[in-house]
């Protein structure tokens, strides 16, 4: 194996879960299909120009837990360089972070927010 290739997520809401991903976030986007058949979008987002998310969309998607430490995917983590400036930048858009932690083993800070559905965002300072 080589890397990671993509992390797949379904929202329950596109066009609320599109908008987190891409100005929140700021992930670029790559492609955007809606597939009729499937009465589904699905938008393929990059970062710093390579393909990390692919974000579908399908009607009535069940709900899955994510906390309290849920079986499952546990959150996703994105590499930062300062913490103070993605914490602002989330805030700017009313999306308020959790306290930053210490991580016991790196000594590395870090701290969570959610996306629309509540899936973990973790950012985890260089």
């Amino acid at each position: 194996m080589n890397k990671i290739h993509h992390t797949a997520i379904i929202c329950s809401n596109y066009k609320i879960s599109k908008k987190f991903y891409t100005h929140v976030l700021g992930l670029e986007i790559i492609r955007e299909e809606y597939r009729q058949e499937r009465q589904s979008y699905k938008l393929d987002l990059a970062l710093n120009g390579d393909y990390i998310i692919e974000l579908f969309s399908f009607p009535n998607p069940p709900k899955r837990p994510s906390r309290p430490e849920a079986c499952g995917l546990r959150h996703l983590a994105f590499e930062v360089d300062d913490l103070e400036k993605i914490i602002a930048h989330c805030k700017s858009y009313n999306v308020i972070a959790e306290p930053i932690r210490i991580d016991e083993f790196t000594n590395k800070r870090f701290t969570f927010i959610a996306d629309p559905d509540n899936l973990p965002i973790e950012f985890y300072e260089k």
